[in-house]
Order: structure tokens, then C-alpha cells, then sequence
């Protein structure tokens, strides 16, 4: 059994099963269209919203921060970019790992990236929301409140009411608690759910349904009005930067920078998405690395550009809004450019979903192929030549989610599925260095000898924790709450994983650059919240009894 569970695919293997049951996808797609793919799905809710979050707990230190992850996503692109030009098939990470690991490890990766799109795209949902509301409300247009939010704003706002009164609720507990008082009644149970978010994703995913070139175009034409606005905040905000506004630069330290790297990671998840297109690319191998490569530069120049310039123009301390491009305009008294923002934003925000949207069906259509999935999964459609079925189970799986969870409880669990598909994909580069797969990739990561540098990294870091770090290592001696021993727990995998790879590329000469992709993504995994792993976990466990009930036994290697 264990070798059936750690059965590959080879490249070959997959190559021609991609040309036997993926020849009905259309090959429409050029390095521009995939950068604008990528850029759609990099800059969306992220910059949007979330920015404004985690410049409220870092700082204009948070810059850095964009800076550090960018620095983490360049490792995995090049790692990405490589299996890109070597297994040029849909299925992301799912078919990388199919090849480096193993079906065991694939089936958890391919649901590992359920997390990824499914979930984020919840995210993007209901933050497209939040701004079309705010549209509307400036055209004069009122939406009833219980239409506009999840049931647990106002349930919590309710409840807060309780303790502190009515007179004591501000910004959005007044609101919530107008929906929660204003919405039609089942029995005593108050009817709230939010309209938006959920049409939003039935109309983006009726535009995948009907096919990629449609999508292609939409996206691009949304890219561009995306850019734009980026562009007009970055020049424009820059006449109202104010130096002082950037004292403190860290102004709650390194565990407030850090404490944005869920928000500041979320903005950077969707790269990866553009590989999902690769069956629907006219020259994948060429193409798609450099895609991967350009839209993450482009992506990280502008998150820090503009991040520096919002925290110049307003107190950090201001930032914790929904909106932040919009509020920083409103509070200089810029009210017209907050207004084209507001609503060219909605616009924007679209793309992202739309990106995310396109990726999962084809996720599914792929694991389907392997008999991991139902057949149904790999269905495509005679005239409009996308996964029907698999599209269809997205927006469902997308849309009734966002009508009804609150946008807290996704961000940071999208991002520890991505942390884990990261750092298998760096991993399997190792991997087919290792076995001489390499060679038959047309993109490879630059070769960096880490015989020596990653163990030497190893001890450096051991010294300027015991220098930089005594808070932290205080801490061990006071272990208190079951959060803190999680985390702790979590820091002592990355310290042993960096000890296990410094003698293994002592060993095996293992290249620099995926070593040092494994080990910023497996750190950065380290600061999230220790609920959302938990949560990650007994979704893995779900997803284990999926593989074993039909996976297992319906899987084309083991026929």
C-alpha cells in the first residue's frame, strides 16, 4: 500500500494524458494575456482592503513587509516557473507534486488549493461587496442593510449593544446593528445575508462558464482601469505625503509588522493561478515563466509604492478601514478622487474574482483525470470549450459561503494552504535537480551552490536570535496558553527543518535558491494564527477521508 500512495506520474506520462482528454481547451493565451491574468489576480482585495489593516498594526514599516514576501514569492515563482516549463498542464501544484512526491502528496496539495482559490475568492467576494455598497450609497442608492453583510456582524453588534448600549456603538456596529433590527424574521431568527457577494459570483462565474477567450478579454479590459487607479493614488497621494506621518516607522516593533503577514501575504496569492492555464496557452513552455516572473515584479513595486505613500498621507493609526485608497483621499479632503475610486474599485475587485474563478474548475478537471475526483469533474463543455461541471460546483462552493461568513474568518486560512503548496513546489525542484528531471525543462531556477551557504545561514540565524531574540526566548520560559505552545511548536519545526536541510545540502549540493523559498515560506507559515491551523488541519483530515472512500481506489496509476 505505501508504494501505491507514493506512486508518480511521470512527465511523459502526464504529457500525453494532457493530450488525450485536454485537447477540447482552447489554446488562446499570449504572455500579455497571462500577465494581465496574473496582475488580475495578484492586485484585487488584497491592495483594496487588507493593506489598510495591516498598515493599522505595522506602521509604514509594513512596506518592508510587502518587500520580505515579495522577496518569498520570487523563490517559489522560480520554482514554479520551472515545473511550468516542464509538465506545461493545467493543475498548478497539484500535477508538481504529482511528479515530485507522489499521488498522496498531490491529493493533498490539489486539496490544499481548494483553501487557496475557493476560499479567497470568498474573500474578494465579500470585499467586492463592501465597495459596492459604498458606490451605491454615494449615487443615493440605499441598500437595506440585512442584505449587505453576514448574519455575524449583527449578531455580534447585537450583542455588544447588550453590554454597552446603543449610544456607545460606532461605525460598523451601528450599522450591523440596523441591519439586525431592521431585517425580516423566521420565528425570532432575523433574516441577513449578503446579496451582493453571492450575485457577484454567480454572474463572474457565468462569464468563466462561457468561455476563456470572454474571460480574457474582460480581464484585460479590467487590468487596465486596475492600474490606473493604482497609478492616479501613487502620483496623486504623493503632493500629500507628510514625512512625520512616517515616525515611528515600526511603531509596535517587529510583532506588529508581522502580525500583517496573512493580509500582506493574501495580497500576493494568485501568481501561481496563471499556471492553471497552461493547457490553454499557445506556447506554455515559453510563456508562462516569464509571465510568472513580470507580474511579480510589477505586483511588488507597486504594493510598496503604495503603501509608502497611504501611511504618508494618513497617521497609520487611521488606516483601519475597508477602504483605505478611497478613506485617504476623503480624509485630505479629496473628495472627487475618492469618489472615482470608490467606484472603479468595484471594477477592479472583479478581476481578482474572476482569475480565482477560472483557476479551481481546472484544479478539479485535472484531478479528475487522475480518477481522484468524479468523472463529472473533467466534463467539457462541446461548445464553450471550459470544465462545465467543475465551474459550476465553484460558484456554488464560492457564492453561499460569502453570503453568509464574516471576511475575518477566510484571510487567514487561504494563506496556510498557499504556505504548504509553496513550499512542496520549492521542494520538488529539489527534487528534480536531484533526480536529473531538471534537464528536461526549458526554464530553470539559476543555479547557487548551497553546500555550505544554507548551513552557514543556520548558524547565523542561531546567533542573532540569541542577540535579537531574548523577548522571544523569554517567553519559553513562561508557556502559558495553549496559543503560545502551538506557536512555539511551529518555530521549532522551522528551526529543525533548516537544520535537516543544512546537512542535506551539505550532502547533496542543493541549490540555493529553492532551499531559501522552503524556508521564508515555511517562516512566514510560522506567524500566522494558530486557530486557522487547526482549522487547516481538520480540513486536511476531511479531505484524507475523500482520498481514501474514492480517490484511492478509482486512481488511473493504480489501474
Amino acid at each position: 500500500m505505501k508504494n501505491q500512495l507514493f506512486r508518480k506520474k511521470s512527465v511523459s506520462q502526464i504529457l500525453s494524458d494532457s493530450a488525450t482528454h485536454g485537447s477540447g481547451l482552447a489554446k488562446v493565451l499570449g504572455v500579455r494575456d497571462l500577465v494581465s491574468l496574473g496582475i488580475a489576480a495578484i492586485v484585487g482585495a488584497g491592495i483594496f482592503s487588507t493593506i489598510g489593516l495591516a498598515a493599522f498594526n505595522g506602521g509604514p514599516a509594513v512596506s518592508l513587509l510587502f518587500v520580505f514576501v515579495a522577496f518569498a514569492c520570487v523563490f517559489t515563482a522560480l520554482s514554479y516557473a520551472q515545473f511550468a516549463s516542464t509538465v506545461p498542464v493545467s493543475g498548478s501544484a497539484y500535477t508538481y507534486a504529482y511528479v515530485a512526491f507522489g499521488e498522496l502528496f498531490a491529493w493533498i496539495i490539489g486539496w490544499a488549493l481548494v483553501l487557496e482559490y475557493a476560499v479567497s475568492n470568498m474573500v474578494v467576494a465579500i470585499s467586492w461587496s463592501q465597495y459596492f455598497v459604498s458606490m451605491c450609497e454615494g449615487f443615493g442608492l440605499h441598500i437595506p442593510k440585512w442584505l449587505t453583510m453576514a448574519p455575524g456582524y449583527a449578531l455580534d453588534a447585537h450583542e455588544k449593544m447588550l453590554e454597552v448600549g446603543s449610544a456607545n456603538l460606532a461605525g460598523m456596529d451601528r450599522i450591523a446593528i440596523q441591519a439586525y433590527e431592521t431585517a425580516p424574521r423566521i420565528g425570532d431568527i432575523p433574516v441577513i445575508f449578503d446579496l451582493p457577494a453571492g450575485l457577484i459570483t454567480v454572474l463572474v462565474t457565468w462569464l468563466v462558464y462561457i468561455g476563456i477567450k470572454e474571460s480574457q478579454r474582460a480581464s484585460n479590459i479590467m487590468v487596465v482601469i486596475k492600474i490606473g487607479i493604482i497609478l492616479a493614488v501613487i502620483l496623486g497621494g504623493a503632493f500629500f505625503v507628510k514625512p512625520e506621518n512616517w515616525t515611528p516607522f515600526a511603531p509596535n516593533g517587529l510583532g506588529g509588522v508581522l502580525s500583517g503577514v496573512a493580509a500582506v501575504f493574501f495580497a500576493f496569492i494568485g501568481f501561481d493561478s496563471i499556471s492553471t492555464t497552461a493547457e490553454e496557452c499557445k506556447n506554455p513552455q515559453r510563456d508562462l515563466p516569464k509571465a510568472m516572473i513580470y507580474c511579480l515584479v510589477i505586483c511588488a513595486v507597486l504594493y510598496v509604492a503604495i503603501t509608502l505613500v497611504l501611511t504618508g498621507m494618513v497617521h497609520y493609526t487611521e488606516l483601519n478601514v475597508k477602504d483605505p485608497l478611497a478613506y485617504v483621499f476623503e480624509y485630505v479632503g479629496f473628495d472627487y478622487m475618492a469618489g472615482i475610486i470608490s467606484v472603479t474599485s468595484v471594477i477592479a475587485i472583479t478581476s481578482a474574482l474572476l482569475v480565482f474563478q477560472l483557476a479551481q474548475p481546472r484544479i478539479w478537471m485535472t484531478m479528475s483525470r487522475d480518477g481522484l475526483l468524479w468523472k463529472k469533474f473533467a466534463t467539457i463543455h462541446p461548445k464553450y470549450k471550459t470544465p462545465s461541471f467543475a465551474t459550476i460546483v465553484t460558484g456554488i462552493v464560492v457564492a453561499v459561503p460569502a453570503l453568509f461568513f464574516k471576511m475575518d474568518f477566510f484571510v487567514d486560512l487561504t494563506s496556510v494552504g498557499t504556505f504548504f503548496a509553496f513550499i512542496l513546489v520549492c521542494g520538488g525542484v529539489l527534487y528534480m535537480d536531484k533526480t536529473g528531471l531538471s534537464k528536461q525543462s526549458k526554464f530553470r531556477v539559476p543555479y547557487m551552490n548551497g553546500k555550505y551557504l544554507v548551513g552557514l545561514g543556520f548558524i547565523l540565524g542561531l546567533v542573532l536570535m540569541y542577540i535579537y531574540g531574548q523577548d522571544s526566548l523569554a517567553e519559553w520560559k513562561t508557556l502559558g496558553t495553549k496559543e503560545v505552545i502551538l506557536h512555539k511548536s511551529l518555530v521549532l519545526v522551522f528551526w529543525g527543518t533548516w537544520l535537516v536541510l543544512s546537512i542535506l545540502s551539505f550532502k547533496h549540493s542543493f541549490s540555493l535558491l529553492p532551499v531559501t523559498g522552503i524556508l521564508v515560506n515555511l517562516y512566514l507559515m510560522s506567524e500566522l494564527g494558530t486557530s486557522n491551523w487547526l482549522i487547516f488541519v481538520v480540513w486536511l483530515l476531511i479531505g484524507l477521508g475523500i482520498y481514501f472512500m474514492y480517490g484511492y481506489k478509482h486512481s488511473r496509476l493504480r489501474e
